[in-house]
């Protein structure tokens, strides 16, 4: 049985906004990641993981258990890292760490005091002063201090330094070496690229697209972009590219004698053979980006080919 099971997930709110026959499933010591912009329906999504909302059509699961019906059972082996931190402005860091300390029966704070020191965090302060930087180390540190088994992420990087979102990075890295199954909703394509097994992708509430991060790595087609010394040669490019199958034209930019095309692993060298015959001014691969993939679901535009 999965870790996570989002099971035909909707919520409703109206005007097109919440989540809609959402599906997936998270797998023991796995990193899934859950990419989309702002408003696409993550929170959404992980309040009902939470058990903090009722779905109105379908259902989610926590190592087995109703998300809705058990929801203080499932959090007590779950670390929650909220989007938005709301914290009791009148305690101090300090003191509200030892509230989630005692709230979890925590009595040795070895792990938490080195979380502290690890992420830099300055607890004595007073909550309604912290800036929200240290409010989302506060959050980082009450959301692992328990050393739970799953975690469920969203947004996690909000509000961190660049130096303190890679060190972020390497600290998932090594959860999910100790085994951790982990829900990361971001839409930062760096911290996804780098920390997930699979990936899924929510556009207005809806799931686009759920795959491999290894596959979309290693994909079995390339790219490249080429700039030709002529006019005369350009058109000859064009003319013999759009003659064989085995040469895809993305786009083209007349004015600039450029060409985008897209070629499968196994004809690469049939395309070298071809190019070779002509006299470029540049020649490069564009590798291709979980950032590339997501504008497919994002990107307005519409035109594949694409003339400038």
């Amino acid at each position: 049985m999965s870790v996570l099971q989002v099971d035909h997930l909707t919520k409703d709110y109206g005007s097109g906004r919440g989540v809609f026959d959402v599906t997936f499933n998270v797998e023991k010591g796995e990193v899934f990641g859950f990419l989309g912009p702002n408003g696409a329906g993550k929170t959404t999504t992980i309040r009902h993981i939470m058990g903090f909302s009722r779905p109105q059509e379908g259902v989610t699961y926590v190592e087995g258990m109703n998300s809705w019906l058990e929801p203080a059972k499932i959090q007590r082996n779950l670390g929650y890292l909220p989007g938005e931190i709301a914290l009791p402005e009148a305690l101090t860091g300090t003191q509200f760490i030892k509230m989630m300390a005692d709230l979890r029966g925590l009595k040795d704070m070895t792990r938490t005091n080195a979380l502290i020191d690890r992420f830099e965090l300055e607890p004595a302060g007073g909550l309604k002063r912290m800036s929200l930087g240290m409010k989302r180390k506060l959050a980082i540190v009450t959301a692992f201090m328990h050393d739970p088994q799953v975690l469920v992420l969203d947004e996690p990087t909000s509000g961190l330094d660049p130096l303190m979102q890679d060190m972020f990075i390497e600290f998932i890295k090594e959860e999910k070496a100790r085994g951790k199954t982990i829900l990361l909703s971001s839409h930062i394509f760096s911290e996804v690229d780098a920390t997930c097994d699979r990936i899924s992708i929510i556009k207005e509430g809806h799931l686009m697209s759920t795959f491999v991060a290894n596959e979309l790595r290693h994909s079995t087609s390339k790219t490249f972009k080429l700039e030709f010394n002529s006019k005369e040669e350009f058109e000859r490019f064009r003319a013999e590219a759009e003659a064989t199958k085995r040469l895809k034209i993305l786009s083209v930019k007349r004015h600039r004698n450029q060409a985008k095309v897209q070629v499968e692993d196994a004809d690469v060298n049939d395309f070298i053979a071809v190019i070779s015959g002509y006299s470029l001014k540049f020649f490069s691969e564009i590798k291709f980006t979980l950032e590339d993939y997501f504008m497919k679901f994002y990107d307005r535009g519409g035109a594949a080919y694409a003339v400038n």
